[in-house]
């Protein structure tokens, strides 16, 4: 690889926010607060965050079932797409258990509290 290459790098390209192009993400994240959600109390925004979250997680586990079966019908010849679809499924799974024991976690600590 020749310097010249190397100097021809954007380094401001480089740390840039990834963009995510998805379904799922288009103002039904999770994570996203609306405007009407603003007036609620803190636990109805966390309830319907988790509420949120686990269809989310519903939806990429569907996915992945849905992947699974056309390959295994022979709709479909891309293990990649069926190897993506149960990673996101995976991962999605993993993060929503977190959150759920984190959750937990802190109700035990609040139960424990003397007044």
């Amino acid at each position: 690889m020749a310097i010249s290459n190397v100097t021809d790098i954007d380094i401001n390209s480089l740390f840039q926010a990834p963009t995510i192009v998805s379904p799922l993400v288009d103002k039904s994240d999770s994570v996203l607060l609306s405007e009407a959600e603003e007036s609620k109390t803190p636990f109805d925004t966390i309830f319907d965050s988790a509420v949120r979250l686990i269809s989310e997680t519903n939806a990429y586990s569907n996915a992945a079932e849905v992947e699974e079966m056309k390959f295994a019908m022979g709709e479909t010849d891309s293990i990649h797409d069926v190897q993506i679809a149960q990673q996101k499924a995976n991962i999605s799974l993993q993060y929503t258990v977190a959150v759920r024991d984190a959750l937990v976690s802190a109700y035990k600590e609040l139960m424990n509290m003397q007044f």
